[in-house]
């Protein structure tokens, strides 16, 4: 399925599961359904299974708008208490259309909390008390983190107000089955051109990998003698990466210029952003120093993950001009991470340059979180 045919059916108003593999669109659609609803005057609730993913769409955890934050069960004391909160309430009483992102990290169980909070706020019978749907996410990648709660000790509270059957993603849950969503399977692919390493990564994903694609990364296989420079290093802990880095950038000719972060809005929200944007608090950069997109913006011609090296520091505005792999020269122009509610920013960090992070040997390290 295409975007534009994605988009369509988002429009009509039915329950939708928006998924695809990695680089198919789904946020590009997204954001063009918020933007579309929008124009309209239709303030739609976005949000995210977690912080990270919250941060990367502008929105909030399920967990904090639901108001269910950290828990594994709901009895009737529980969604009373939620329900009494005016606030919470308020906010899910207008809600005409729900967005929750990276679904596939989300459990049965804490989807049929959702719904149960948004049926008794509502007072409405309908799945999620009859607000539309959008739920979006991959479940070939993340699953939800299981929390170690025993079975038998979850049976035997008496006083839940829902058990689920014993299923982990959130597919599992009778909310879902309820809501019905329509499934948009997004089938372009916008990220990777490598058709080869394309068709790799998609018998991975299938459970299709045969002799041909196996014979194909043989063929890539280098001796750790014979490997170039900048190759690529993977650390389990930031702190090895960031004393690659600083190693690395230390080694190329010139002064580093530093670019620092600003923030604004409430320091609980706003650490949630630093945490999910993951980036420096200061981010200090060389000619030469290897970069990679870390936020999409197809206006420039690139999106998370897109790498380049720092060609020089434009005269006037300062800011890093960057040449891609594509071979295209950008400068990179303020982004900023926004945090919304209802229509209304709540946090916002930027800094005059926050969409590139410095990688190892001005070639390739990415970074992971531990």
């Amino acid at each position: 399925m295409t975007q534009a045919e994605a988009f369509s059916i988002l429009k009509t108003g039915v329950n939708v599961f928006l998924t695809g593999e990695p680089g198919s669109g789904k946020t590009h659609t997204v954001n063009r359904l918020v933007a579309y609803l929008r124009e309209r005057g239709i303030e739609p609730a976005i949000t995210a299974s977690t912080g990270i993913a919250a941060t990367h769409i502008g929105g909030m955890t399920i967990h904090s708008w639901s108001g269910i934050g950290i828990k594994t069960n709901l009895d009737k004391y529980d969604l009373s208490k939620i329900a009494s909160n005016k606030y919470i309430a308020k906010r899910i009483r207008r809600t005409k259309i729900l967005i929750i992102d990276e679904v596939s990290m989300l459990s049965a169980e804490t989807l049929s909390m959702i719904d149960a909070v948004c049926r008794a706020i509502r007072e409405s019978p309908e799945p999620f008390g009859g607000m539309q749907i959008v739920l979006v996410g991959d479940f070939f990648q993340l699953p939800p983190i299981v929390n170690g709660v025993k079975t038998e000790a979850r049976d035997s509270l008496q006083d839940a107000l829902m058990k689920e059957p014993l299923a982990r993603f959130a597919y599992g849950s009778s909310a879902w089955t309820r809501a019905n969503p329509v499934v948009c399977y997004l089938t372009e692919q916008y990220r990777q051109d490598d058709s080869d390493f394309l068709s790799i990564l998609s018998a991975i994903r299938s459970n299709a990998f045969d002799d041909d694609h196996l014979r194909h990364i043989e063929t890539r296989k280098i001796e750790l003698r014979s490997a170039p420079d900048g190759v690529p290093k993977f650390f389990s802990h930031n702190v090895d990466v960031d004393r690659v880095n600083n190693e690395t950038l230390a080694k190329l000719s010139g002064e580093p210029r530093a670019f620092a972060m600003f923030s604004q809005g409430p320091d609980a929200l706003v650490a949630a952003l630093k945490k999910g944007c993951l980036s420096p608090e200061t981010l200090y950069l060389k000619i030469g120093a290897a970069v990679m997109c870390t936020k999409n913006n197809p206006k420039k011609g690139f999106a998370n993950g897109t790498l380049g090296t720092v060609l020089g520091f434009d005269k006037a505005s300062e800011y890093p001009v960057v040449k891609i792999r594509s071979g295209k020269i950008i400068e990179v122009e303020p982004i900023a991470w926004t945090m919304e509610e209802n229509g209304k920013m709540r946090a916002r960090i930027t800094r005059r340059w926050i969409s590139l992070r410095f990688l190892n040997s001005g070639r390739a390290t990415s970074r992971f979180r531990a």
